[in-house]
């Protein structure tokens, strides 16, 4: 069942500024279960905003911040109506800066402040919210379910990038304190989710005793869902959105 949303820009005050974000859920103003969700790396745009539009439509509050913010308001980066970094790769010289100033530690300090917004509004019932993710922002779902386990009911990543290296800030090495069910949808050969990430983050994961399911999408490049880019493909697309409500449905159906 879908129904109508309302989505209205929000400003959150974390330890480090203020970060705008987007935020939407059903327009009847009853409160619903929390949704955080973590963009890609091209950030805050009306592509993401309408996909916090559809969890919305489902039967959910959703915060979408811009994690970007210490670089400025959204739009951070001036990208067009189509982005195909292949075609134009000035994008990635913009972009690759701005992923690579987000440490975990500042990441983390900002994610306590996006789930106190959502534990705070009346727009959301009590109790842990979800978190979700896509490229980039699949990391901070990882990292934020580990950080802040009592606060995350359910956590997904969609084409995750950098989510089990070898370095000793890598996002898997947090399993051991999530309590979340976890779902991870990874690209299709994926040259920053490499098959040794995924056995890594797989092994970590189940050794940790996380109730989770990883899954790779067959043919479906990095950014897949993304309607927005030269990435996208319609099926993984639509089996990212079976995934994630499925997700939410089960965490949720006694709170909505």
């Amino acid at each position: 069942m879908t129904t109508d949303v309302a989505g209205t820009g929000v400003d959150i005050t974390t330890a480090d500024g203020t970060a705008d974000a987007y935020l939407t859920r059903p327009a009847d103003g009853r409160p619903r279960p929390g949704v955080l969700m973590f963009q890609d790396a091209f950030g805050l745009r009306p592509h993401l905003r309408g996909m916090a539009d559809r969890v919305a439509a489902a039967g959910y509050t959703v915060l979408v911040p811009n994690v970007f913010y210490r670089h400025g308001r959204s739009p951070v980066v001036d990208l067009p109506e189509f982005i195909d970094p292949a075609a134009r790769p000035e994008i990635w010289k913009k972009v690759g800066p701005l992923i690579r100033s987000l440490a975990p530690g500042p990441a983390m300090r900002d994610a306590d402040a996006y789930l106190r917004l959502l534990e705070e509004s009346p727009l959301v019932t009590d109790g842990p919210v979800a978190v979700t993710g896509y490229c980039m922002g699949a990391r901070l779902a990882l990292l934020t379910a580990g950080t802040h386990p009592d606060r995350v009911a359910a956590a997904a990543g969609f084409h995750g990038a950098q989510l089990a290296t070898d370095t000793p800030d890598s996002p898997h090495l947090v399993a051991g304190n999530i309590t979340a069910e976890v779902y991870f949808g990874h690209a299709d050969q994926d040259a920053s989710l490499p098959p040794e990430q995924i056995e890594r983050l797989e092994n970590t994961l189940t050794g940790a005793g996380v109730r989770h399911r990883c899954e790779v999408y067959p043919g479906a490049p990095h950014g897949f869902t993304q309607a927005d880019t030269a990435a996208y493909r319609k099926e993984s697309d639509e089996r990212h959105w079976e995934a994630l409500l499925g997700l939410l449905e089960r965490t949720f159906r006694t709170r909505s």
